[in-house]
This record gives C-alpha cells, sequence and structure tokens, in this order.
C-alpha cells in the first residue's frame, strides 16, 4: 500500500481537498468529560461571514474523525460551521481496556452521557441550527441519546450514516448475542479482544476494504492517518463492547422510544453492508416518525461517505436536499 501521496478529492466544480491534512482554520483541543476525561474535539469555522448553522460529527467504531474531513469540508462549503469528536477509549481520546488496540466500553450509557454534555456545551457556543450527524456506532449512540431524550437542546437535524442498530449476522437475535458475549465476560476479562484482528497488533487486516468501501485511494488515507498518528490505531471491540453494543441496539430498537423521536432524522443505509443489519435500519426508518430515508445497493459499502464520487456524490446530495428543507439557509438581510 502506497502511503506517500496526498489524495485530493473534489465535489463538482468545487476546488479539490488535500484528505492527508487537517485544514488551515481547524482547530484541534481537548475538551472534559464531567469526570474529566479528556475528548478530542475539532473546530472547523465556515468558510466565509456568518454560518447558516453547525453541524457536529461523529465517527464509528474504531474510527477518527481524520477520516471524515472531507465530508465535514464538503457541508463547510454548503455555509455551515463544522465540528467532530472522538468517542471516550477511542483514537485522541485515551483507552479504557487494558492495551492500546482494543476498543472496550462496560455501558453505550457513558457514551451517551459524554454527548449529552458534549452538545449542551458546543450548541451553546456554536450558531444554530444545530445538527447532529453520526457514522455507525457513532449512530447507534446519537440515536439512543435522541430516543432517551438526553440532548437539550433537540438537535434540529439528525444525519445517521449506515448506523449500527443492528449487526451482522442478521439471524443472531441482540438478545442471543447479548447472552453470549455475557457468558464471555463471566468467563474472562470482559476487556479481553472479542475477535481477532490481525497476526500484528494494529495492522489493518486483509480484506478489510472490501467490507468498507469500493474507494482505493480513501481507503488508504486511514492507512496513512494511522501511521501519522499511531494514537488513532485501533483493533476489535472486547467482549464488554459487544455485550453492551447488543444490549443498547436492543434497546434503540422498541418502537415505543422511535415514535418519540421529535427531531428529523436522515437515515442513509445499504443493502451492501456486511458490518451493519439493513433489516435493522429498515424497522427503524419505519417508526421513526419524521425521518427521510435513503438506501443504496450494492455500489455502496459500509463507508458511504468515503464511497467512490458517484455514490459519494448521490449521498450527499441527498443529505444537502434534507438539511435545505429542515434548516434552511438564511435569507440574505
Amino acid at each position: 500500500m502506497d502511503l506517500t501521496g496526498s489524495p485530493a478529492s473534489a465535489l463538482g466544480n468545487q476546488p479539490a481537498f488535500n484528505r492527508r491534512a487537517i485544514p488551515a482554520g481547524a482547530h484541534e483541543r481537548l475538551w472534559q468529560a464531567a469526570d474529566g476525561w479528556p475528548i478530542r474535539l475539532l473546530d472547523w469555522p465556515a468558510p466565509d461571514g456568518p454560518a447558516r448553522g453547525s453541524i457536529l460529527f461523529l465517527p464509528g467504531r474504531g474510527d477518527a474523525y481524520e477520516k471524515y474531513l472531507e465530508t465535514l469540508e464538503h457541508w463547510r462549503r454548503q455555509g455551515w460551521q463544522v465540528g467532530a469528536a472522538d468517542w471516550r477509549g477511542q483514537a485522541g481520546s485515551g483507552r479504557l481496556g487494558t492495551d492500546a488496540v482494543t476498543g472496550h466500553i462496560g455501558d453505550f450509557g457513558q457514551w451517551v452521557d459524554d454527548l449529552a454534555a458534549l452538545w449542551r456545551d458546543w450548541t451553546q457556543r456554536q450558531p444554530g441550527p444545530h445538527v447532529l450527524a453520526a457514522h455507525s456506532m457513532g449512530g447507534q449512540v446519537v440515536l439512543r441519546a435522541a430516543v432517551d431524550h438526553a440532548l437539550h437542546p433537540p438537535p434540529d437535524a439528525l444525519v445517521l450514516s449506515t448506523p449500527m442498530l443492528g449487526t451482522h449476522p442478521e439471524w443472531l437475535p441482540d438478545a442471543v448475542q447479548q447472552a453470549a458475549a455475557h457468558v464471555m465476560c463471566l468467563l474472562g476479562d470482559p476487556r479481553r479482544p472479542a475477535w481477532k484482528w490481525s497476526e500484528k497488533p494494529g495492522e489493518l487486516p486483509p480484506g478489510r476494504q472490501a467490507l468498507l468501501t469500493h474507494d482505493e485511494a480513501r481507503y488508504a488515507d486511514e492507512g496513512w492517518w494511522r501511521q501519522a498518528r499511531p494514537e488513532l490505531v485501533m483493533g476489535p471491540g472486547s467482549w464488554g463492547w459487544v455485550e453492551a453494543a447488543a444490549r443498547s441496539m436492543r434497546h434503540t430498537a422498541r418502537a415505543d422510544l422511535l415514535a418519540g423521536v421529535t427531531s428529523p432524522v436522515f437515515l442513509l443505509a445499504t443493502s451492501g453492508d456486511r458490518l451493519v443489519s439493513l433489516k435493522a435500519n429498515r424497522r427503524a426508518a419505519r417508526h421513526l416518525p419524521r425521518v427521510t430515508y435513503l438506501e443504496m445497493g450494492d455500489e455502496a459499502r459500509h463507508e458511504i461517505l468515503r464511497e467512490v464520487d458517484a455514490v459519494r456524490n448521490r449521498a450527499l446530495t441527498a443529505i444537502d436536499a434534507f438539511l435545505d428543507r429542515f434548516c434552511p439557509p438564511k435569507s440574505p438581510g
């Protein structure tokens, strides 16, 4: 894999963007959670003049916001002030396990609490309307916070890209997965890895790209960032994480809770996903009262916002239309 280049990309006729650099004007800082835990945060002002609003983005399991700089730049070019944060225990926000590679959490409620506090602080500092966007596991935590009415003020809109509302294999119920993981936690340290990552700890395993994106260059960006910033490296989840994830997914699957979500939601899914459950996403779309649902086919893998241009642009265009509808640009004057 060649990790020496600096790939650039553009949407339509917009200027090219370097995906392998923190952009000028973007500011990285540490935000402290209620217990003092340092959470890495990125702030990036709108390009010119007052922002039309603000978007906060949360990545998936084992992710880092560096992978989504290109998408943040797209929204920023639409006039949004953008930001992103890591989850406690991954990327630049420390670790909760016994090593630097395994991703552990005992209860997704801890992430909900972190998000609620961050959201309250962030919305006080950034111009509205306020949009909360997330990918994969981030989408699970964001939706969990929404169904629990933990976000104050409620987001003006939610954007969920392939949210982890269920996992593969789809035939295995979350209750069974949770019970099996609970047994494994009882039989050993819950912080130990639940699956094998690679022969060399931290190394990306063969075949992983086939689960995430058709775009080889965008996939290679992740490896480049892991070399440039070794603190971003994360491998498998722990057995504690598996149990906590199953418990949280069962919670967010409740139709009565989904029906109580007041924010408009854009839900993006794909039948080409081999990580999160399409059936679970379809079920959530049926119960969310203000949902805009876009389902793609085999042309899109799990990381739709990092797919080839034709696929990614279709998703971004649909998200832009959703935001224009529910958070329209302010009229001049």
